[in-house]
């Protein structure tokens, strides 16, 4: 059978990946949630771990949202009343109530015209960017940019294409300078938290620069951007990186499956750019949408971050995302400051990475190791990411394992 040769090629393609320390592994399965419990924040059971409790500290449930009553009843009632899944793409009989009223509550959360969602974050950049490009425009994207902005340019093939240094408004700047003429259209994208520091871009900065260059190009300076970690978790009332810097982009993608606990991505921005991408976007388009109890539970819980208790969380989460920080710092570890939860220990050494890792796992603590080409040479390090639902004395046994390790070394 022909499979067989592939099968023969694929191997050794897999070969090199464990052999050069790239592949990803077996996936750990989780078998039972523990819910909070006195001074513990949830506990998790792991395939293959018997009855040994693991603290999550690689989640990108910020809020931790998704285990709260009043989120699973949303969605239990949901289903009830709709079913557990759509039966059809939107455009067909996809549209349900539930996903209407999302739409329309994500684009007042944020304070734009229109809401659109789709069925990941990774799709959404995908729908937005690809359809926005065509052989007359330019794209501008920050070198550190998520995986899905990256591959939507691939695939979209544009004018031209230009990578400024991280964050650099600099080099943003001359590479605006060098884009001019070569395109009508020219879109400057980039992430609002870089995922795998926490570090986040400085969208006053950058809208200011596409402002200035606008009138450079026919079709305008259009500022696109992905803020899947910060929705949610970041600013004063968890409306993002936009928040935190005080400015407003043209185009902005989020997540319902990070911060706010749930699945599905989505995009908001002007009614005209969004009922072209419902005419445009084959991932939306092709894609049935998210659940009606999916859409629910996310509207469940934007209603509840703008209550007392949903602010309460947040302080907890910025609260706890300091204590972490300073906790590492004082043992001594190299971490890079900020006030998001995504909070990277910086080993700069792959094996050691891993010893890490190793460590903290026989001791009940999940953490990620991001090591070469996750991030760059040099760069190697521990992601550790801070929820709401994490307590203090959470934080205290996690940092009291780094502290450990380290006076074993």
């Amino acid at each position: 059978m022909p499979v067989k040769k592939l099968n023969s090629s694929l191997e050794k393609n897999l070969k090199d990946l464990r052999e050069s320390g790239r592949d990803k592994g077996a996936e750990m399965v989780i078998t039972e949630v523990i819910k909070p419990k006195g001074d513990k924040g949830p506990r998790y059971h792991i395939k293959g771990e018997g009855d040994k409790e693991f603290i999550k500290m690689n989640s990108n449930s910020y809020l931790g949202m998704s285990l709260e009553p009043q989120i699973i009843k949303a969605e239990e009632e949901a289903a009830q009343n709709y079913g557990v899944g759509p039966g059809a793409v939107r455009f067909i009989s996809g549209t349900y109530t539930p996903h209407i009223e999302l739409e329309k509550k994500l684009a007042e959360f944020h304070d734009r015209e229109a809401g659109m969602i789709f069925s990941s974050a990774y799709v959404t950049s995908l729908g937005v960017i690809y359809p926005l490009i065509n052989k007359e425009t330019v794209v501008i994207s920050d070198e550190l940019n998520h995986n899905c902005i990256i591959q939507a340019i691939r695939l979209s093939r544009p004018a031209a294409k230009f990578i400024y240094d991280h964050n650099d408004m600099e080099n943003l700047e001359s590479r605006l300078k060098e884009a001019a003429g070569k395109g009508k259209r020219c879109l400057v994208v980039t992430d609002g938290i870089f995922s795998m520091r926490g570090d986040h871009a400085p969208l006053d900065e950058i809208v200011e620069l596409c402002n200035k260059y606008d009138d450079k190009f026919e079709e305008g300076v259009i500022s696109i951007v992905d803020d899947s970690h910060g929705v949610g978790a970041f600013g004063d009332t968890g409306r993002g990186t936009e928040e935190y810097v005080d400015t407003k982009v043209d185009i902005l993608v989020g997540t319902m499956g990070k911060a706010f606990g749930v699945n599905g991505g989505y995009v908001v921005t002007s009614e005209t750019v969004l009922t072209y991408l419902r005419e445009t976007a084959p991932m939306y388009i092709y894609s049935n949408p998210i659940t009606c109890s999916e859409a629910a539970a996310i509207h469940e819980v934007l209603e509840y971050l703008d209550t007392s208790e949903g602010q309460k969380r947040l302080k907890h989460l910025g609260k706890m995302t300091e204590k972490f920080q300073n906790g590492l710092q004082e043992i001594g570890y190299e971490t890079i400051e900020g006030p998001h939860p995504v909070v990277p220990l910086m080993v700069r050494n792959t094996p050691k990475t891993a010893k890490i890792v190793k460590y903290l796992t026989e001791k009940g603590v999940l953490a990620t190791g991001l090591n070469f080409p996750v991030v760059p040479k040099g760069d190697e390090e521990i992601r550790f990411q801070i929820n709401a639902d994490h307590t203090e004395a959470d934080i205290d046994y996690v940092l009291g394992m780094l502290k450990e390790y380290k006076e074993k070394e």
